[in-house]
């Protein structure tokens, strides 16, 4: 199931986070660097924030129930709201630390031990941030994407810190200390930012045109012929469930039966692409006189009207609450 990998990455990131900020304080205790100390006040939110997407992965892992009937995948938003929150917290506090350590310089020492330990903790990071991104991809889960980005942002900032502390071991300018500190902590912020504007996004059912022009792209390249016409498309996401709404316009002369047949292939084949936590709701309309026009179908005996031009679909005209013609 594809949950169950969501809990299991997640898992995996708050052990190594906890083992990560471990590392970063040794490092920091040895060395007396303020940037060092920016790299482990960063890895308190990678913990903070791990615990917070495993609860939420739990969560939204849960089965429907009636006072849910969309499932508890919105929490994963919310989770990410909040991590994107300590970010922003943590990148300020960062800044406060380094104006006070430019006041009152700190006096650094073994600078070297400490740039081994950052560095290794850096690999780490980046290796964690590509599994939780690849993962969170497969299984549509924004909560993993949004902790694989944050351990990659993690890993560019601090081989960024890395290079500073070797200016500053061969240079021995305290102040390059501070500057680097406050440098980084500005991506942090903007970090933050973004994380918060996509998770909002999320809870606010903002269209995600890229995933839309994706779908749509692909149920072009597959299309049947008796898929007459496809419009009103919307994809609401909650969490790793992707929900599915849109028209599908079959012949006017089919059964039941075979209109359902039609719409249960249809959706067999997004699901073959999009995975089992895709719901779809289709509604069925029936072709009108105007269809013949943009109709492929070459085995209709009811056509009324000769066929003109196959009409491409794409993200302008299949979201739109209209059946198409000439």
């Amino acid at each position: 199931m594809a949950k169950n990998e969501n809990i299991k990455t997640q898992k995996m990131i708050t052990i190594v986070g906890i083992i990560l900020f471990i590392v970063k304080i040794i490092a920091w205790l040895t060395t007396n660097s303020v940037a060092i100390l920016t790299d482990a006040l960063e890895s308190t939110v990678n913990i903070a924030t791990a615990f917070i997407g495993l609860y939420s992965l739990n969560l939204a892992a849960k089965p429907k129930d009636q006072n849910h009937p969309y499932g508890h995948g919105k929490v994963e938003f919310i989770s990410a709201t909040i991590e994107g929150i300590l970010i922003t917290i943590a990148g300020l506090a960062i800044i406060i630390e380094a104006i006070r350590n430019i006041q009152e310089p700190h006096q650094i020492q073994k600078l070297d031990y400490g740039i081994y330990l950052v560095g290794f903790t850096a690999i780490i990071n980046y290796v964690l941030g590509y599994i939780a991104i690849r993962e969170g991809k497969k299984n549509h889960s924004l909560q993993l994407v949004a902790s694989g980005k944050h351990l990659q942002t993690d890993t560019y900032s601090t081989l960024g810190i890395i290079l500073g502390l070797i200016l500053l071991y061969y240079t021995k300018i305290i102040l390059i200390d501070s500057v680097v500190a406050l440098i980084f902590s500005v991506i942090l912020i903007i970090t933050g930012y973004k994380i918060m504007r996509e998770a909002i996004s999320g809870i606010m059912d903002e269209a995600d045109d890229r995933l839309l022009n994706n779908v749509v792209a692909y149920i072009e390249s597959v299309r049947k012929p008796n898929w007459v016409d496809l419009h009103n498309l919307r994809i609401i996401k909650y969490g790793s469930t992707l929900h599915f709404d849109c028209h599908l316009t079959v012949p006017w002369y089919f059964t039941v039966l075979e209109a359902h047949s039609e719409i249960s292939d249809f959706e067999k084949t997004i699901q073959s692409k999009y995975g089992e936590s895709v719901e779809l709701f289709v509604h069925t309309d029936a072709c009108l006189d105007f269809s013949c026009k943009i109709c492929v179908k070459t085995d209709c005996q009811h056509r009324k009207h000769s066929f003109i031009n196959k009409l491409d679909w794409n993200l302008e005209n299949i979201s739109q609450n209209q059946k198409h013609g000439f």
